[in-house]
């Protein structure tokens, strides 16, 4: 269960906590890893792995502009393939994005 209920604000984009394995979310670490570049995924995922922050972005899978690996419904895969097994993740889904 989600404890975490406020949006997170960076910039001008708002996302929402949708998932929090293991307690993988870490709001100051995630403001100390994002970069700009993040910001055009509809999705950022976090994941933990020798107490390093990671970030990905994923688009929603109807996004024009996701490839078959960008996709989130690809999430699956990409943390068993690519996370340590078992490691701390979360997964931010943009809510807003203001002009």
């Amino acid at each position: 269960m989600l404890e975490y209920k406020r949006p997170i604000k960076i910039n001008d984009v708002e996302y929402e906590l949708i998932e929090d394995y293991q307690q993988g979310w870490n709001e100051e670490a995630f403001m100390k890893r994002y970069s700009e570049i993040l910001s055009k995924y509809d999705y950022i995922v976090g994941d933990w792995g020798y107490e390093q922050l990671r970030l990905r972005g994923f688009y929603d899978d109807r996004n024009q502009k996701a490839t078959f690996d960008t996709k989130i419904s690809t999430l699956t895969d990409y943390i068993i393939e690519y996370c340590n097994f078992g490691c701390a993740y979360f997964v931010l889904k943009k809510i807003r994005t203001s002009v």
